[in-house]
């Protein structure tokens, strides 16, 4: 998968899609990358939804010092439950990536020309993600996530050989309840996207 994608829909429509409420303002983003700020909606401690911006990159709780891990940007769903670092997050603190779409790259590497890869009837979309708290001996805290994903539809894996793992809006619900979904249940609601649905064009 690229590690840039873009988020371009308006705060209302993103609670609107995400049925959560207090995102504060932002402009277009049309170019994030790791270790930035990200948005994310999760389940909050009352079990109500809640938005939240934490850096992309996951730093599992274990690591001593974030500055000597390697950057965990996006993680294979499929395997993703035979790993330690990623069977907690799995299990117990899934959330949601509001998105417009990934980017991509084509062409030799002398002359690479990206692509933006978004839903053919545009609007924000979720990408499946897990996300971490990290407290530092000295009391230092910080938040990171990372994107799951799954090996493209056919119709991309020319560009690109793995793309984000996208919860369709009648998942969320389930992607988000880490208490009464298991992490295999979860898992299983990723579908590959129906030919045509996601477009890709030169940008």
């Amino acid at each position: 998968m690229s590690t840039r994608f873009f988020l371009i829909s308006p705060v209302d429509a993103v609670e609107r899609d995400f049925a959560v409420s207090g995102i504060a303002p932002y402009p277009p983003r049309y170019n994030i990358a790791p270790t930035q700020p990200v948005l994310i909606v999760r389940t909050g401690a009352g079990g109500a939804r809640e938005s939240a911006l934490v850096r992309w990159g996951l730093i599992p709780g274990w690591v001593k010092d974030p500055r000597t891990m390697a950057l965990i940007v996006n993680v294979q769903a499929e395997s993703a439950p035979d790993k330690p670092t990623y069977l907690a997050g799995l299990r117990y603190r899934r959330c949601l990536v509001p998105a417009d779409g990934f980017y991509a790259w084509t062409g030799p590497k002398s002359a690479r020309q990206p692509l933006r890869v978004a839903p053919k009837g545009g609007g924000p979309i979720a990408f499946a993600g897990i996300w971490e708290h990290w407290l530092g001996a000295d009391g230092s805290e910080m938040e990171s996530m990372a994107v799951l994903t799954l090996p493209s539809v056919p119709e991309l894996a020319e560009l690109t050989p793995r793309a984000p793992a996208i919860v369709s809006i009648e998942h969320h619900r389930a992607w988000l309840d880490c208490r009464d979904v298991s992490a295999t249940a979860a898992l299983a609601l990723f579908q590959p996207s129906p030919p045509g649905a996601l477009i890709s064009v030169a940008v």
